[in-house]
Parts: structure tokens; sequence; C-alpha cells
């Protein structure tokens, strides 16, 4: 996977040919990260916050556990336990794909939409923060 000229399949301490262009987006995830932890808001891990970011910016697609381990290569039994906490925090739901009842979909919540909003705004007063 690459991010501009950052290949995340080099090995670490491997710095890329233009860390320029790259330094300023880490700031900003770091800003974010930064202040998602200090607030009051739970924690989510990586996973977690893949699965939840997949939901919530991907609209026009239904979010099977199985679509969600096959994008995000990891086992179906890893999405379902991402996707328990997401439930106990009532940012996702999941459901029955009416079309296969095999399938299992996950769903966005109004919580789930107000705490996307939230990332939104850390990402924004970060990546302002970083312009200056």
């Amino acid at each position: 996977m690459t991010l501009g000229n950052l290949n995340w399949a080099e090995p670490m301490g491997t710095l890329p040919t233009d860390r320029t262009a790259v330094e300023p987006l880490l700031h900003v995830f770091m800003a974010t990260m930064v202040s998602r932890v200090a607030s009051n808001a739970p924690d989510l891990t990586a996973r977690q916050l893949a699965i939840f970011l997949k939901i919530y910016l991907e609209p026009g697609t239904e979010q099977t556990v199985r679509g969600l381990a096959a994008a995000l290569n990891v086992s179906k039994p890893a999405i379902t336990r991402a996707l328990d906490r997401l439930e106990e925090l009532a940012f996702a739901r999941r459901g029955a794909d009416p079309k296969d009842r095999r399938s299992v979909i996950a769903r966005r919540t109004t919580t789930g939409s107000a705490y996307l909003r939230t990332l939104a705004d850390y990402l924004t007063k970060a990546s302002k923060q970083a312009k200056k």
C-alpha cells in the first residue's frame, strides 16, 4: 500500500523519498489521535476504527462481515469481535441481508454518525494547525 511516496511494504525505518509530502499527514494523524484519546470518547483499536470508517465512509456499499474480512485481510471472527465492540458502543448495528439471510450487514447508527462528526472535527482542527 502506498501513500504518496510512502510504501508501507518497505522495512520499518526506511524513509520515504519525499518526506516533506508525508510528514504533514503524519502530524495531522497524530494530532487527530491525540485529540481522540484525550477526549471522553471510547478508545477504538485500529481494526475497530477501520471497520467503523468502512461502514460510514462507503455509504453505497453494504458492508458484510465477509466483505469486511476480505477488504481488511482478517478473519471473519476478528470482524465479528470488532463489530461486537462497535455494537456495544452503539456505533454500528448488525442485521440480516434481506437478499441472503446467511449474510450479516453492518449498518450505521445515529450515535456512530455523531462520533464520525467528532472525528471529522478533530481532523479539520489538526489539518488547520498543520498548515500554520
